[in-house]
């Protein structure tokens, strides 16, 4: 669909057709998306509002399966249409790289959402082995693989048993809960970029940046501007600056913003714990829109530096602090769930040894990324040694090292949690 609809805005020069195919590919794109992934949330909430003045109503839900990563190669071909429209893209009529670059392997479960723009055209051109890329996008998948089966999965089995079991645990465990939490969906999601990017390299095909150690930012602004590059960037290419983005009046730009958080969160899933989080991070956005310093933080911390600043050390921790306190509503059940979860720290004591199966194992591997990451922060990867002059003895100990605890702290397979989205 999308593959034809660009063939056709490319030979027709009437913008009220263009606009009419644009608006006709938009529709259906976002509308096997939805009967997909949103269908059954609209048909149970329908019901559920009638059902709260007395009226039983009977309708049934769409027992289906949704596919594998839609939402991701959904929006990949929408961003080939609407660039087309724009003129900033040639259509294809070479079905095979089109549908290549739609269906590319690495990125089709959970991105990054690469632009056609520049992942297309590269599906034109003649690729060369190439040994550099290959040893680095080697690397890099490493380094995705020791995020996501050493520290995000045994990570998870702690956050499940905490999250199921909030209600009769001391308060300390439910923090570090929330903690362990925001290191397994970072280091889930991450590590699976790192593996699709690596992947794409060692095939010849570069491929964007998708975390850029969104956890070292000293505000909101930053910290999205850090997090899942690829789909931050789409919403405020295609959703935010259409909108008006930063023009317009104040009334306007907060507009803007609140819009964009609340597809944010219900692009996430077809559930009310998806959307309050997005307005938790749009409430966050709120105070550094008003004072017009969400741009202020564009550099990396700490830059051509060793250490952060006190300050620094300061902004970086409350802002983990309140992004954890927001990924308690992305983990939860319900919004009941998330309330009862938060109110249950406050109303317990901190000051007791956290329980559960062994936490402070996996600390040592949470303090290993967040040495390497801040020592690599200016870099594309974890392993990214690039520019630096190191022997190759020492890179192979870190190769087998990492090997090695892949293997011995291997944790029970945990699916990735950005599949369902």
């Amino acid at each position: 669909m999308n593959y034809v609809a660009g063939i056709l805005l490319s030979s027709t020069e009437k913008q009220k057709n263009r606009k009419f195919i644009l608006a006709l590919s938009c529709i259906l794109s976002l509308g096997l998306l939805g009967v997909f992934k949103y269908f059954n949330f609209f048909v149970d909430n329908f019901i559920n509002s009638f059902a709260l003045i007395g009226i039983r109503l009977e309708a049934r839900t769409l027992n289906i399966i949704l596919p594998v990563g839609i939402s991701f190669y959904t929006f990949k071909a929408l961003s080939y249409t609407i660039d087309v429209y724009r003129r900033k893209l040639e259509s294809t009529k070479d079905a095979v790289a089109f549908f290549s670059f739609v269906g590319f392997f690495p990125q089709l479960l959970a991105g990054p959402i690469d632009r056609a723009t520049t992942l297309l055209p590269q599906f034109y051109t003649k690729r060369t082995f190439e040994y550099g890329k290959a040893v680095d996008g080697l690397r890099q998948i490493l380094w995705g693989f020791f995020k996501k089966v050493v520290i995000a999965d045994n990570c998870a089995i702690y956050v499940n048993q905490i999250f199921a079991n909030y209600e009769t645990l001391p308060a300390s465990t439910l923090v570090l809960g929330a903690v362990y939490f925001s290191f397994q969906i970072y280091c889930d999601f991450s590590g699976y970029s790192d593996i699709s990017i690596g992947t794409a390299r060692l095939l010849g095909f570069g491929s964007m940046k998708n975390f850029s150690v969104p956890y070292f930012s000293r505000d909101i602004a930053e910290f999205w501007r850090r997090w899942h590059i690829s789909l931050t960037s789409w919403f405020r290419d295609y959703l935010y600056i259409p909108l008006g983005g930063n023009r317009g009046t104040k009334y306007q730009v907060i507009r803007n913003t609140f819009i964009v958080f609340l597809v944010c969160g219900f692009w996430h899933g077809a559930n009310w714990t998806f959307i309050f989080w997005g307005i938790i991070n749009a409430l966050y956005f709120l105070p550094l829109l008003l004072l017009g310093t969400n741009r202020k933080n564009l550099d990396a911390v700490a830059h051509n530096k060793i250490l952060p600043t006190v300050k620094e050390v300061m902004q970086i921790l409350s802002t983990f602090a309140f992004t954890t306190l927001a990924w308690i509503f992305f983990r939860a059940e319900s919004i009941g769930h998330a309330f009862s979860y938060i109110g249950h720290i406050f109303a317990n004591s901190l000051i007791s040894a956290p329980e559960g199966s062994d936490p402070e194992k996996i600390l040592p591997f949470v303090l290993i990324l967040i040495i390497v990451e801040w020592a690599q922060r200016d870099k594309e990867h974890g392993l990214d040694f690039s520019k630096m002059n190191i022997p190759s003895f020492a890179k192979i100990m870190i190769y087998y090292a990492l090997l090695t605890i892949i293997i011995l702290f291997y944790a029970s397979q945990q699916t990735f949690l950005y599949f369902q989205f």
